[in-house]
């Protein structure tokens, strides 16, 4: 699936990414100012998030709470020196809880992630639009 949008229009192209169904796990890869934290914000109040949102840079992961009672969990793992941080501080817990987990810089826990996932690749384009193509 491959899908282009303004930031004006971000919480449409956000609908239509759920609505395609993806994992529940999602690796959101793109270049360093892209917009994976904006995107993923808008998933996250498609899914009836209404916390603010914030990339978890420095605290590694962000826990929210839907309306309808789901958990949310967004991670940042750019920081990360090794795998090692990541299992110490209990990632495996968070990728098998069956939970939403968007997960940006996930090459840096590679072998740590199920293989039922589903990637998302988000590029700027010359004239400031996104393109997101999803797999």
């Amino acid at each position: 699936m491959e899908i282009r949008f303004s930031l004006e229009h971000i919480d449409s192209a956000a609908q239509k990414i759920l609505a395609s169904h993806p994992e529940k796990i999602i690796l959101f890869n793109g270049e360093m100012g892209a917009g994976k934290t904006t995107l993923i914000k808008a998933i996250c109040k498609a899914l009836g998030v209404n916390d603010t949102t914030a990339s978890p840079t420095f605290s590694l992961v962000n826990e929210y709470l839907a309306n309808n009672g789901q958990t949310v969990y967004h991670f940042d793992v750019y920081r990360l020196r090794s795998e090692t941080e990541a299992l110490d501080m209990g990632i495996e817990e968070y990728l098998y809880s069956g939970n939403w987990c968007f997960i940006e810089w996930a090459e840096k826990i590679s072998s740590l992630l199920p293989a039922n996932r589903s990637v998302l690749e988000i590029t700027e384009m010359p004239d400031g639009m996104r393109k997101v193509t999803l797999e």
